[in-house]
């Protein structure tokens, strides 16, 4: 099924994007003063006049057109390896720097105290 990640279509994630903007909004104005503060009320049935639309009237069809055969060619297959390599050698190159750098560190002497 083309357009689905991890099993659902985008009309789930879009439903789940609405309700966590709607519970970040719910939590600013609760903490606002007059009017506002019940505006959240407003903010919620909206929320859930949306979220309703979305269920009760979907725009893609119940059943799913038959899959036809596609052939996956990885055509960056070269690029991404040359990507990963040179991100590697960077990495053990940086971790190189660091190992020589906290085994050179330098020890200071404690000053003698002459009296």
């Amino acid at each position: 099924m083309a357009g689905t990640i991890i099993g659902v279509g985008p009309g789930v994630f879009i439903v789940a994007l609405l309700w966590v903007l709607v519970l970040l909004l719910c939590v600013l104005l609760s903490r606002a003063s007059g009017f506002e503060r019940f505006s959240v009320v407003l903010v919620f049935i909206s929320a859930l006049i949306i979220t309703l639309v979305l269920w009760f009237f979907p725009r893609a069809s119940e059943f799913p057109e038959p899959a036809t055969e596609t052939k996956i060619v990885d055509t960056f297959f070269i690029g991404r390896y040359v990507l990963v390599s040179v991100l590697s050698l960077m990495f053990l190159g940086s971790l190189f720097l660091v190992l020589i750098h906290h085994v050179l560190e330098p020890v200071y002497a404690k000053p003698l105290r002459v009296k």
